[in-house]
């Protein structure tokens, strides 16, 4: 327990400061004095201490963008988190349902339209209909149960990554590439306060119950009878899960496109340090999730200044090397 409670402490204390610390990353250099006064003159009504051009950097581009990171980090890694444990699957991750290949499918189709501002509705709809066809494929011969849920999974997102590699192929042209290029790698760049709203909206309304929904997937853990056993309706709680968790999946992916790794690795990463109980992994894989997202951010947008990578490059170089090396060392271990 205290190992748990100091890891909560750390990654918390480390989400502040490094939200706080990233603003001050740029092209244009800021101070953290001048990144808390802008804030707080803004949260209290008071005229800013900084001139309006520093000032709209801070208020108006650096801060919004990193908290929806931190907001879709935090969502990202909760959700990979709790798949994992619904599916008794330790690759699993938010994009299981075909979420991903849905919700780009929605977004491919309105940036080739020409109605951009409709592309997180867009996303989040793409993102739905591929839950429920997921789900209805899952439950149409049975039970619904980890292992057909993941191969209904499986399916339905080959089928919308199909769907989106073809409409792409037939009428994309010009520039409208590199658009949609972007948003299928993941980005944070067009990242404004209503992202950030989405995002933490998102977050607070069902990241937080499902925070906290440790003591049900932990009676998972041992199968359906023994969870039956300890008095979980199996049944509803399997669905409840599944679909909040599609559901903040697709808020996320509405306002960032499709960001990998996040959800598969950080879980992971958290497990090693604190155990597999899930009553703490959930919220610890939260704030881990967070402060790694923040950063991949961060160094997607200052790298390689003025040019910008998407985040979900950043991730996957990242994700790909440490999800291998928690891989060998838990053979190591074994």
């Amino acid at each position: 327990m205290t190992r748990v409670v100091v890891s909560a402490i750390v990654l918390g204390a480390a989400l502040v400061v490094s939200i706080t610390v990233a603003v001050t990353l740029g092209a244009a250099p800021l101070g953290v004095g001048e990144v808390w006064g802008s804030i707080v003159a803004h949260l209290s009504g008071q005229p800013s201490p900084l001139d309006p051009l520093r000032d709209g950097i801070v208020w108006q581009l650096r801060l919004p963008r990193i908290l929806t990171a931190a907001a879709v980090g935090t969502g990202l890694a909760l959700v990979g988190a709790v798949m994992q444990g619904i599916t008794r699957n330790q690759l699993a991750d938010p994009y299981l349902l075909g979420l991903s290949s849905g919700a780009s499918l929605g977004a491919v189709a309105v940036l080739l339209l020409g109605i951009g501002i409709l592309l997180p509705v867009a996303a989040f709809g793409g993102a739905m209909l591929a839950l429920l066809a997921t789900l209805g494929l899952a439950s149409a011969f049975g039970p619904l149960t980890p292992t057909r849920t993941v191969l209904a999974g499986v399916a339905v997102s080959s089928f919308a990554a199909a769907l989106t590699s073809f409409v792409i192929f037939w009428t994309a042209t010009g520039d409208s590439y590199r658009e949609i290029l972007g948003w299928l790698l993941g980005s944070l760049a067009g990242a404004r306060w209503p992202e950030a709203a989405i995002a933490g909206v998102a977050m607070l309304v069902v990241g937080v119950p499902l925070a906290f929904s440790g003591r049900i997937l932990d009676a998972f853990a041992f199968g359906d009878r023994s969870a039956a056993a300890l008095g979980i309706p199996v049944v509803g709680a399997r669905w409840a899960l599944l679909g909040a968790g599609a559901l903040l999946t697709g808020a996320l992916v509405a306002v960032s496109g499709s960001i990998g790794f996040v959800g598969l690795v950080l879980p992971h990463a958290v497990r090693l340090v604190i155990g597999p109980g899930n009553r703490a992994l959930l919220p610890l894989s939260a704030l881990a999730g967070g402060v790694f997202l923040v950063w991949a951010d961060t160094l997607a947008r200052t790298a390689f200044d003025p040019r910008e990578l998407p985040v979900g490059i950043v991730t996957a170089l990242v994700g790909a090397p440490v999800f291998a090396a928690l891989l060998l060392r838990r053979r190591v271990a074994s």
